[in-house]
């Protein structure tokens, strides 16, 4: 079990230090599996960034593959721009979006939450330990755990399911099938800054999860947002079009010369179109009122349609229906809760 500490540090090294210990972590991998080994490929800017110093960086400078999971929920944009690279390969998933919500549920507040809630409905041992962080009794050397979720217990009486599985049904499963199919061992982008989940596996496993049931390499968990902002913007690196640009925000001088920060002058993240993990947290314009300015159409799916089949609300033929649980949402926390119009 890793140090908390030893995360933090990593994360306070300068970038060009962060460069060389991915690039040794993917080569440690690449290593260790002859080469059977392939970059989980999003289209967003920091598989981008994985891809770019997995081909590029002298460390390692292998042509990996890219396998890119095209589940019908991304910008029509990123599908593009994935398609200019070479020997990336196209994988899809054995379900719709729409199905996995009638099946499991929506994906709302966090992956954390939506499971927590999905398990306490469904009940069984792991429910009840559910329920049992819904209604603040975990403890920790007798302290209220930080994984109680109490504030979330009213979603209990939605009448719309909710659940974490999209992500695993139609990104992670496809992902396995093929890994297992072609004895390929995956990388990803992923980061430890990104989520509680995340650091936590981390701590447990570091970046290469050899010793892991499914092993996953994460080459890039001790960086931050701005560091993948600022290696795009010093490579030049082409990004997908939502993105827009990267660009200086603010530079001021330290001990160690120039400090600047960054950001994207189009979309923060480019994930799945219709996701709503996280964006009861989202500050200014949010991602479904900006959905609505660029992709109307998809907008228009994503918010209406909807219909009650017994007693509980799902997507039907004219769309998904998520207007009607992002106003039940903001009924229990407030009108902007989730702001989409």
């Amino acid at each position: 079990m890793r140090d908390i500490r030893e995360l933090k540090h990593m994360q306070s090294l300068p970038l060009e230090r962060k460069i060389e210990m991915t690039a040794e972590r993917i080569d440690d991998w690449y290593q260790h599996y002859d080469g059977n080994v392939a970059v989980s490929f999003s289209g967003g800017k920091d598989s981008t960034v994985l891809m770019h110093i997995g081909r590029n960086h002298w460390m390692c400078g292998y042509d990996i593959k890219g396998v890119f999971v095209d589940t019908g929920l991304e910008y029509s944009e990123i599908r593009k721009f994935v398609k200019t690279f070479d020997n990336v390969e196209i994988i899809r998933p054995k379900m719709r979006f729409d199905e996995v919500i009638k099946k499991y549920g929506y994906p709302i507040i966090s992956k954390e939450v939506s499971k927590t809630l999905y398990y306490a409905r469904v009940g069984g041992k792991f429910g009840d330990k559910c329920m049992q962080k819904l209604n603040g009794e975990l403890m920790y050397k007798g302290k209220p755990s930080q994984y109680n979720a109490a504030k979330w217990k009213p979603l209990l009486d939605t009448d719309f399911k909710i659940s974490d599985r999209c992500c695993s049904v139609m990104k992670k499963q496809p992902a396995h099938e093929y890994s297992k199919k072609n004895g390929m061992y995956f990388m990803t982008a992923e980061m430890a800054s990104e989520s509680r989940l995340r650091q936590s596996q981390w701590l447990q496993h570091g970046c290469n999860g050899f010793d892991l049931e499914i092993p996953k390499s994460t080459p890039m968990a001790f960086w931050t947002e701005q560091d993948v902002l600022e290696y795009i913007y010093k490579y030049n690196l082409p990004i997908a079009e939502p993105y827009g640009e990267v660009i200086e925000t603010e530079c001021q001088l330290t001990f160690d010369g120039e400090q600047c920060k960054y950001a994207t002058t189009g979309c923060d993240r480019t994930g799945c179109m219709f996701c709503a993990f996280g964006a009861h947290l989202e500050k200014g314009k949010t991602r479904f009122q900006r959905l609505k300015e660029t992709h109307p159409k998809q907008y228009d799916y994503c918010l209406n349609g909807g219909e009650f089949v017994d007693g509980l609300w799902q997507p039907n033929k004219q769309g998904l229906g998520m207007r009607y649980v992002f106003d039940e949402l903001n009924k229990l926390y407030g009108d902007d809760f989730i702001r989409y119009e």
